[in-house]
């Protein structure tokens, strides 16, 4: 049985519409570690994990305090290199 992640990158475009936050307000959160930074796509692009931005989405939906959303902000950022470590 496969218990992998079946991986979709979103846009800036979409997470803002998605958290209904401006593009500043979305950079303050991740420089707060509120919000995971965007993967770099190459050139100029970049984009987020979809399930990340659902993660924390649910969180925030939930009532979650700052405390347990920057807890799970940093359990996702150091999966996103835990998945490549045995690679």
């Amino acid at each position: 049985m496969n218990n992998t992640i079946q991986l979709k990158i979103i846009d800036k475009k979409s997470v803002l519409e998605r958290f209904s936050f401006s593009n500043s307000t979305l950079y303050l959160r991740i420089n707060a570690g509120l919000m995971t930074p965007p993967v770099n796509l190459g050139g100029r692009r970049v984009g987020w994990p979809e399930h990340e931005v659902a993660n924390i989405l649910d969180a925030m939906v939930a009532g979650k305090n700052a405390n347990y959303i920057k807890k799970l902000v940093a359990f996702l950022i150091k999966k996103r290199s835990a998945a490549w470590s045995d690679q």
